[in-house]
């Protein structure tokens, strides 16, 4: 069983940043308290434009398909929804670059 790394791109609402800050800072916890995350700590990031890029590591395909079918994820998930949109990577400015580049979110 291999992990699998993950890239999500959240884009906060007008006015829901600090929400989604904690959301994010919140969701490996949450996803490794239902033993579908490895124990690699999460790397938080801020686009030019706002967007909040989070690196993490799933404990496998399953794990992921799991997450799909467990209440305590589709929850957490909702939360998300009410203040970001999931936007592809190659939205940002930044994936033009040959090196992207992006700001520490510190904890």
């Amino acid at each position: 069983m291999s992990g699998i790394i993950v890239i999500v791109a959240y884009r906060p609402k007008p006015g829901k940043e600090k929400e989604l800050l904690k959301l994010v800072r919140n969701r490996v916890p949450t996803l490794h308290k239902e033993g579908l995350v490895t124990d690699r700590e999460p790397i938080i990031m801020r686009a030019r434009d706002g967007t909040i890029i989070e690196v993490s590591e799933w404990k496998s395909q399953e794990a992921i398909d799991a997450a799909h079918k467990n209440p305590n994820v589709l929850a957490m998930w909702n939360k998300f929804f009410a203040v970001c949109d999931c936007v592809p990577l190659k939205t940002l400015a930044e994936a033009e670059e040959m090196f992207a580049g992006f700001e520490p979110v510190a904890d």
